[in-house]
């Protein structure tokens, strides 16, 4: 069993914190209460009768756009047995994810915000990150006073935790102070899904009191036999791991920033006592409950059908290219970590640098320069676009990389 209690881990005065209550709380509206409770307008939103019958027209998913004047489930709870009936899979453990292991935010970025919130002393305490990884680990780190200690992924093509060397890190004198290891997986700008059994031996490791956080945004793009592809049901077995999700990636809702944290029920607790008590706006969760639902899931295993077929395409076509280097991750994801070469055929960062400024600016093809990230040296992260963008997208490179080669 893991070393981690909760009770000593978390900051004393976040799990001494009584969360904000309202009266719905204790009187769920059931459409026949008079509602006097909140402060809200009565008279309802400030749209137009054209504008409120437009913008219901143009949805089909149930979104109330005359109850816009009141304030959103604080809960959440339908959403989240959604979430979990997605989550399910058995393929890990016979236990089953409830609305109780769960925490939904404003994108994976209010969790992972609110995880450092919980656990984090400022000025004090620290997080382990594996880099090349997320940048907004780091940002939200800086942002609360939280110091980092980075442990590399081991080598290209591969990004593998590096499991003894996380090992040390967290048995080192001091570690008392890192409270939280955030994975990526498939990682960003890798692409490559961590194995199993690596996270799990963290998660066992024997002295270390602290959280295991993999962050899964692109896990619906890796292989996925039976439902093994997300860890989020093995927060049933560990009360140490939190797995954090978005609908942003292979759902296609970027736009409505809805993320979840699936964790041991203590540990979400903590995480739902944190937030602000109306998080997830009421377009976003009736959004977000069209896309985890059984239509909602057709199109977007179409959709990821196709943007495989793109994927495998680039794979294909990619290395063609005169100047395009090698394949740098994996390919479990919508994107993909490819060098840029100079003349003698070596990756270099200026080369990958000027073929992405002159990509956007002169063929308007924006894509991701990675280069100076650990092991991504001369790499470009290309997401995976429709049909007609990555024909737009290859030819453009052919003629950039022939133009920047050859000055």
């Amino acid at each position: 069993m893991p070393a981690f209690n909760l009770a000593t881990c978390a900051r004393p005065n976040i799990l001494a914190l009584e969360p904000y209550r309202c009266a719905r709380d204790d009187y769920k509206d059931d459409g026949t209460n008079i509602l006097l409770d909140a402060n809200e307008n009565a008279f309802g939103p400030s749209l137009t009768p054209a504008a409120t019958a437009a913008a219901s027209a143009s949805s089909s998913v149930g979104i109330d756009w005359l109850g816009l004047h009141r304030y959103p489930d604080p809960h959440q709870r339908e959403l989240k047995e959604l979430l979990c009936r997605l989550r399910n899979t058995h393929a890990h453990t016979p236990k089953t994810l409830t609305p109780d292991h769960l925490f939904v935010g404003v994108g994976s970025d209010e969790a992972i915000d609110a995880l450092l919130r919980c656990f984090c002393v400022p000025g004090r305490d620290r997080i382990l990150t594996c880099p090349p990884t997320y940048g907004m680990y780091a940002v939200s780190a800086q942002v609360n006073d939280v110091a980092l200690v980075r442990v590399p992924l081991g080598p290209a093509p591969a990004f593998a935790l590096d499991v003894a060397a996380v090992g040390e890190a967290l048995s080192a004198p001091g570690s008392e102070t890192i409270k939280l290891a955030y994975f990526c997986s498939p990682g960003n700008p890798t692409g490559a899904l961590l194995a199993k059994a690596d996270i799990e031996a963290v998660l066992a490791h024997p002295t270390w009191n602290g959280v295991v956080v993999v962050d899964e945004a692109y896990v619906d793009f890796a292989p996925d036999e039976e439902g093994a592809a997300s860890l989020a049901e093995l927060v049933t077995e560990y009360p140490n791991l939190v797995v954090m999700q978005t609908l942003s990636k292979a759902f296609g809702m970027a736009g409505i920033r809805l993320g979840a944290a699936f964790a041991a029920p203590d540990v979400a607790r903590v995480l739902n006592n944190l937030k602000a008590p109306y998080n997830i706006s009421s377009p976003t969760s009736a959004l977000a409950a069209a896309a985890v639902g059984p239509d909602g899931l057709a199109v977007m295993r179409a959709h990821r059908a196709a943007i495989v077929a793109q994927r495998d395409r680039l794979l294909r076509e990619l290395p063609a290219v005169p100047g395009v280097g090698r394949l740098r991750g994996g390919t479990e994801s919508n994107f993909l970590l490819y060098e840029m070469l100079n003349a003698a055929g070596e990756p270099d960062n200026d080369v990958a640098h000027k073929v992405y400024c002159v990509l956007a600016e002169n063929r308007g093809v924006v894509v991701r320069f990675r280069g100076r990230e650990h092991g991504c040296l001369g790499c470009l992260r290309i997401t995976v676009g429709t049909e007609e963008e990555v024909t737009r997208f290859l030819s453009s490179l052919k003629e950039v990389l022939e133009k920047v080669r050859g000055q």
